[in-house]
């Protein structure tokens, strides 16, 4: 009787120790709904429709340009035309040029922007994790990392509210 008491009082103290606070979140809802990616997406789309206006006006200006050359190319003499069309070939390559770097520019900016802020919603979850005494917290998105939970496992919305907290 009394081994079996021991055995029993020593599965409990296993599985009592063995508990593990475990949950996830949606990744894509806590990046998403995050105040400071809403910002930066308004941001970078302010700054793209500049840069489309911008470049858009280029592109007018240099139409009339070529059309400007089609109305008088008939009175131009034969080497005139060439100088003028090599001209303005080698000015839609500079335009051109010139389209592919701002707009990789601005790429490159915002994957920049959005890589630090991907950063520090991980830096935050971590953090968040340890303050709430979670031996783990998973990441779910669209691929389904985590085919079920139970409910109430799932802290996307208690976590995004902190972090958004965090940031005012």
């Amino acid at each position: 009787m009394k081994k079996i008491v021991f055995a029993v009082i020593g599965v409990f103290a296993l599985v009592s120790c063995n508990q593990e606070k475990t949950a996830y979140v949606d990744n894509t809802v806590l990046i998403q709904d995050f105040s400071q990616m809403k910002e930066t997406e308004k941001r970078f789309n302010k700054k793209s429709e500049k840069l489309k206006r911008t470049l858009d006006s280029t592109a007018m200006a240099f139409r009339q340009e070529v059309e400007s050359y089609q109305n008088k190319m008939q009175s131009l003499s034969a080497q005139a035309r060439q100088e003028e069309e090599a001209a303005l070939m080698q000015k839609q390559q500079q335009l051109q040029q010139s389209q592919q770097m701002q707009s990789q520019a601005l790429r490159q900016e915002s994957d920049e922007v959005i890589d630090s802020l991907i950063t520090k919603v991980k830096d935050f979850v971590a953090t968040y994790g340890e303050k709430n005494n979670y031996t783990y917290i998973f990441g779910s998105n669209e691929s389904a990392n985590i085919m079920y939970a139970k409910e109430g496992k799932d802290i996307t919305q208690e976590v995004l509210k902190a972090l958004n907290e965090s940031v005012k």
